[in-house]
């Protein structure tokens, strides 16, 4: 009997694993410790089932919960209507998380039917060719990838939630179902709110938890297996990188401070040790031999006591612990026949790994604010700048001519008469030293420059170091700039030159080993241009910047700040890294896991492991297929710059409609998502102002558009884009682009991602509104005709064809939440016409309650 195709295998899998199982699980909320749940659970069927029906028939929300009380629970008053759909969101709040659980129980089964990708897969396809594994042994020996941890407000699920879920997944595993309902009654009396918005401290605990619990080990065996494998013998090489940015990434965020910096950089230390000394306990019931005792001894001193009683001044040990796990080594080597040293190897591989920082602590402010910073510099009679008063009224060109470089020791204790933010950046500054002394040097060594627009903004921030006393030849910085806006990565090459140019940074690339990282942001590009310009100028500025690193002999490393959604970067992420072609440099991954997607994608080992394997590969490709070549020629460029000019146009025009904002504010829940208590950054820069697209955050921004369900970030443009290659007669053109062009490909997939969570259904009663219907009809026009040759171009007769088990998934998450995007509509309506107070006030937090569902159900919604 023939096998099944792997797309069907795994179609079967996933309907008795997930859909059968989900199903059977479901009915356990019954018994949830809910006030009246057995009333809800008898409804909430009967709810959803009204919401499909007067959705199917374009009824509005008003409509569809107005009738369903005239019809399930006639004569109760408003304000028992509205507990009652409190009440369902409780109940759905948990369908979901059930469905999570679920799913990720069934992980391992689902993926086993294709191991593309997966180590396994490499170390099997590199064991029959010898050159092969010379050629991956080669890319290893250079390639490294960098995980770097955010704190953007998408998170949804409080710690103890998390923990549950943990549980839950592990506990249907084996379809132990009392601990499942227990663990689902537990859920229902676990708060899913937090009652105050959390600190940056509190971000970064909640992502330490990852840290300690899942990437401590996964990281460390992913890499020892990897070495192991291909014999890499290079200790100084880092084949996978831990980064993190809650408590250093201050862009915008005024609650981010000095303080909070230092106590997440003493968090980590603490965390890391507590793994160690974790680790330790195991290795000391093994290691019992004689001749071991005293640094044994030793070793469990020093890893206690920085674990639970850290010192006031503490060290870099990193060293010092190698230095005595080596000798316990050679004294098992010497004496007792290596017994247990693959273990202690083990050991010593992760402190090499982690050191006394665990993950690189980045430090990230606006250019605007450090500009405000070294205009407060010049003027300072301490620092003796050498800078004339008018210094920041100077061209590019005399700003670059004119900086002195000079040296000094000034104190931020000094700055008393500075504004808040300028003397933060100078403490953070001083603190970064303090931390490299205590931690090591990558414990925080880069500076990532937001809205970096001229050479002299790095250059600037250069001379702040140097005032605060840091010395330019132990300057063990990396200066990052951050190229967002579609004009600024126009722009990025000429910047990138201009340094690469200058002496005084060129020294400083010297000290650094040559090496330059460039962080590229697609979230706030896609707010700016639109989802296919935002993907193609991005593409074209890693094209221009790689070709201007080898004439200049820079090893170039991208950034790239991606976040969950394809409108932010997001999607099928190892795919974009596998599609980068000969043309843009690609020894150096670095990405941004942001919001959902360290829940969904990092949140247990078994998906770590798996999703950085994938990424691993995409790195990879290149010298596992030598004959892959994802080059665009000159007409596929020229084709893609029509399209993305044709995109950007409609765009913009839909940007600057008269009710572009409006809409956003009255009918989603936008300048409402600053008091779901989910982050300690406000939704918009320039917080207590009137809202401004420019000020909107691009998070809040897309967040907005997919509580909506247009997810109009995420593909609007495509279809004029498509519509415009169509007229020009270049159609076949295009569709071949599609079948050879991974970038492409990938790019145009992803955006038929974030189509299929789009239901315009759902707002199709503002068709004929008076004030948003022409508006509302753009949108949909759009979408439909972005929908019609999205199917064309892939020969699909519906969205996600090529990828059923992920389209089913998503269908079944927007089944279950669309009571609550209904729910939603429906509270907003009402605040616009509340009659007091009071019931403005209840509909609002109705409103933000639906917010979390529906994003989590999402997973990559924000």
């Amino acid at each position: 009997m023939s096998s099944l195709p792997a797309a069907t295998a795994k179609e079967t899998i996933f309907n008795q694993e997930v859909v059968t199982r989900f199903e059977l699980y479901n009915s356990l909320f019954l018994t949830l410790p809910f006030y009246q749940v057995k009333d809800t659970g008898i409804l909430l069927p009967f709810f959803s089932a009204h919401c499909e029906k007067g959705t199917a028939a374009l009824q509005s929300p008003m409509e569809i919960i107005g009738s369903f009380f005239d019809k399930h629970v006639p004569g109760i008053g408003k304000e028992e209507q509205i507990n009652r759909l409190f009440r369902f969101i409780q109940y759905i709040e948990r369908q979901v998380v059930l469905f999570d659980a679920i799913e990720d129980a069934s992980f391992s089964k689902l993926n086993r039917t294709d191991e593309t990708g997966t180590l396994t897969s490499l170390i099997q396809h590199t064991s029959i060719s010898t050159t092969n594994f010379d050629k991956v042994k080669q890319k290893l020996e250079r390639l490294s990838l960098r995980l770097v941890l955010t704190a953007h407000p998408t998170q949804f699920y409080p710690g103890p939630v998390l923990g549950i879920i943990t549980d839950l997944t592990e506990a249907l595993k084996h379809n132990d179902i009392n601990s499942i309902n227990l663990l689902l009654q537990q859920l229902g009396k676990t708060p899913f709110l937090n009652k105050e918005s959390p600190t940056p401290v509190d971000e970064a605990l909640s992502l330490i938890w990852f840290l300690e619990n899942v990437f401590y080990h996964t990281v460390a065996g992913i890499e020892s297996r990897i070495g192991q494998e291909f014999a890499l013998t290079d200790p100084q090489h880092q084949l996978l990188e831990l980064g993190f940015w809650p408590g250093g990434d201050r862009d915008g965020n005024p609650n981010v401070n000095v303080d909070s910096t230092q106590t997440v950089a003493e968090t980590l230390r603490h965390v890391i040790f507590r793994c160690y000394y974790r680790d330790f306990r195991v290795l000391k019931r093994r290691i019992t031999f004689r001749g071991v005792e005293e640094p044994m001894q030793q070793l469990e001193a020093l890893l206690y006591t920085n674990a639970f009683n850290p010192p006031e001044q503490p060290e870099d040990l990193q060293q010092e612990m190698l230095n005595i796990l080596q000798s316990v080594v050679n004294t098992l080597n010497q004496n007792h026949d290596g017994l247990f040293t693959d273990v202690l190897n083990n050991f010593i591989h992760k402190v090499r790994l982690y050191g006394c920082y665990f993950a690189t602590l980045d430090i990230r402010q606006d250019s605007r604010v450090l500009r405000k910073v070294f205009e407060y510099g010049i003027d300072r009679p301490e620092i003796n700048t050498g800078l004339k008063s008018d210094y920041m009224t100077l061209n590019e060109d005399d700003k670059l001519y004119t900086l002195t470089f000079n040296s000094a020791d000034f104190n931020c204790t000094q700055a008393e008469d500075a504004e808040a933010l300028v003397k933060d950046a100078l403490c953070t500054i001083r603190l970064m030293r303090s931390i490299q002394q205590a931690n090591g040097e990558k414990a925080c060594n880069r500076f990532i420059i937001s809205n970096c627009q001229e050479a002299s903004d790095i250059l600037q921030l250069m001379n702040l170091f140097l005032w605060t006393g840091w010395q330019q030849d132990a300057l063990c910085i990396d200066f990052m700039p951050l190229f967002e806006t579609v004009n600024d990565l126009a722009n990025a090459a000429r910047v990138m030159e201009t340094l690469y140019q200058h002496p005084v940074y060129q020294q400083h690339l010297k000290l650094r080993g040559n090496h330059q990282s460039i962080m590229l942001g697609f979230s706030d590009s896609t707010k700016d241009g639109g989802y296919l310009m935002a993907n193609w100028s991005i593409y074209k500025a890693k094209v221009e910047l790689t070709a201007l690193a080898k004439r200049y002999s820079i090893d170039l490393a991208f950034f790239d700040g991606r976040g969950g959604p394809p409108a932010r970067g997001g999607g099928k992420t190892h795919r974009f890294y596998a599609a980068m072609g000969k043309e843009i440099a690609n020894e150096h991954i670095q990405l941004t896991i942001q919001g959902q997607t360290v829940s969904s994608q990092y949140g247990s080992a078994e998906t770590a492991r798996f999703n950085i394997e994938q990424l691993l590969n995409a790195g990879l490709i290149s010298a596992l297929h030598p004959e892959h070549n994802d080059l665009l020629d000159n007409r596929h460029k020229e084709l893609l710059s029509v399209m993305a000019e044709a995109s950007y146009d409609a765009f913009n025009q839909l940007r600057v409609h008269p009710v572009f904002t409006e809409y956003l504010e009255n009918l989603s829940p936008l300048t409402l998502l600053s008091n779901a208590n989910i982050s300690s950054r406000p939704t918009k820069r320039n917080a207590d102002g009137p809202l401004k697209l420019e000020d909107l955050r691009a998070i809040s921004f897309v967040t907005a558009w997919s509580q909506l369900k247009q997810n109009i970030p995420g593909f609007y443009g495509m279809g004029t884009a498509l519509q415009k290659i169509k007229q020009a007669g270049a159609w076949e053109e295009i569709k071949e682009l599609y079948r050879k062009s991974g970038f492409f490909n990938t790019m145009i997939d992803n955006c038929m991602m974030s189509m299929s969570k789009s239901d315009f259904r759902i707002t199709a009663y503002l068709a004929e509104d008076v004030k948003y219907g022409e508006f509302w009809r753009m949108l949909k026009d759009e979408f439909e005709l972005s929908k019609e040759l999205l199917l064309a171009l892939t020969e699909s007769e519906a969205m996600m064809q090529n990828s059923p088990v992920e389209k089913h998934s998503i269908a079944l998450r927007e089944r279950i939440i669309l009571p609550l995007v209904t729910i939603q509509h429906y509270a907003l309506a009402l605040m616009q016409n509340a009659a007091n107070t009071e019931i403005e006030a209840t509909c609002k937090k109705l409103a933000i309650r639906t917010v979390y569902g529906i994003v989590n159900a999402g997973r990559n919604l924000a």
